[in-house]
């Protein structure tokens, strides 16, 4: 037996540290090789480290949420072999590929019965392998988890798609019921073949998550921009010529949301567990084609903040750079709510589905002439006005119909209320 220091290993090339989760294996326990001694968090996934070989734990270095610099010693072992050094990630996959090749082999259970873990634990390296497979947290419950209290790990997760996710459509039903779901087949036609590029793969991951974390509604109201189109109209060309930035109605949109999340800050938040955390700053994410014609969200940080100057610089700057490819990794992160201009491809409304882990996402429509009746002092009349749809998709389980109605509300009487006199 030799004693070996067991250090924080290399999670990737671009990690320094870790957070140490907690120890799987405790102090004068024996363990096997291969065995998880600890869970180590970064800022990317979650990493269940192996034991080298087979030993025994003599001593914890570091506790549960400690941060560790890769390289340091975070425990002592006893270990039998002459491993002494952290399994790379060859052979870490190896190992796993056998495991799950291991569980192909046994049958798949014929029953579509499960009991739902009620307290399942998603770590991020769980939650990113269940995004590129499609499985929702409702089915991550119906996994039985081998971890400590039960927790879902990600070798239960691998096994579990590996023999075929036989939960995928199962529903618990009551003891002594007969009713089986159905083993259904979809004829998904023939045609050209299409491969989807890594962007839309991520999209389509990010929109089947929203959707199956998140209890999606949809309010709208209708807006009459007559006065915000007239003034752009007529100062348009002196803005430009100014301050040297085009003027389009993105930052006048954004710059009326601001105000009206200001006065519903609710609106500005987001869910962890039964925890709503209401965010300081108000960062409004924009939703822009690419040239591929895939969507990205660049933010406008702290759009509270900045004057219509600013914030027309700060747009045409995230637009261009995204029709260049041009974004950098800071662009598009810390948005604390989304806007997505569905007018720009001529759309009349539109329900956008919710940009995690935001609580709400509006949608703006096509500006249209319509005939609108004007209630004035002396008579109605018929005028031609320049009317808009805003579409409000919530998150219900932190938003209710009054503040989303209320918000979106707040929204539309920012848009008509536009000084036509203002100067800029």
């Amino acid at each position: 037996m030799t004693k070996t220091e067991f250090k924080m290993p290399r999670m990737g090339e671009s990690i320094t540290e870790g957070t140490i989760i907690n120890w799987l294996v405790n102090e004068g326990d024996s363990f096997e090789e291969g065995d998880i001694l600890c869970e180590v968090a970064t800022d990317k996934v979650d990493n269940e480290v192996p034991a080298p070989a087979s030993g025994k734990m003599l001593q914890h270095k570091f506790g549960p949420k400690d941060v560790v610099p890769v390289g340091q010693v975070i425990a002592i072992l006893e270990l039998s072999g002459d491993q002494k050094s952290i399994p790379s990630e060859k052979k870490e996959k190896k190992e796993t590929s056998e495991v799950i090749t291991s569980k192909k082999s046994k049958s798949k259970p014929t029953s579509t019965s499960f009991k739902v873990n009620e307290n399942v634990f998603v770590s991020p390296l769980v939650d990113s392998i269940a995004r590129k497979h499609h499985v929702s947290y409702e089915e991550l419950a119906r996994i039985p988890g081998t971890g400590k209290d039960n927790r879902l790990r990600k070798s239960d997760l691998l096994n579990y798609i590996a023999e075929g996710r036989q939960f995928q459509f199962a529903q618990a039903v009551a003891p002594g019921s007969g009713f089986q779901v159905p083993d259904l087949q979809f004829d998904k036609g023939k045609g050209k073949m299409v491969e989807m590029d890594r962007m839309r793969q991520l999209i389509a991951d990010h929109m089947v998550f929203s959707k199956h974390t998140s209890p999606h509604v949809t309010a709208y109201v209708e807006a009459d921009l007559t006065n915000m189109v007239e003034w752009r109209n007529k100062n348009k060309v002196a803005f430009q010529k100014k301050h040297s930035e085009k003027l389009t109605f993105t930052p006048l949109f954004i710059e009326c949301v601001a105000k009206a999340i200001k006065a519903f800050p609710m609106i500005n938040s987001s869910l962890d567990g039964t925890t709503i955390i209401v965010k300081d700053e108000i960062n409004i994410g924009m939703a822009t084609a690419l040239p591929s014609g895939n969507l990205i969200v660049p933010v406008v940080k702290n759009a509270d903040k900045k004057n219509l100057k600013e914030l027309a610089a700060t747009t045409n700057e995230l637009v261009g750079k995204a029709r260049d490819n041009k974004l950098k990794g800071d662009d598009a992160k810390g948005s604390t709510f989304t806007i997505s201009n569905v007018g720009t491809f001529g759309s009349l409304m539109g329900t956008p589905i919710i940009n995690q882990p935001e609580a709400a996402i509006l949608a703006t429509g096509i500006i249209k002439k319509r005939a609108e009746v004007m209630e004035r002092e002396d008579s109605d009349t018929i005028e031609i006005r320049q009317m808009m749809y805003l579409s409000l998709s919530f998150d219900h389980r932190i938003v209710d119909g009054y503040l989303a109605g209320s918000f979106l509300r707040r929204i539309a009487d920012e848009m008509e209320q536009f000084d036509l006199n203002r100067k800029f």
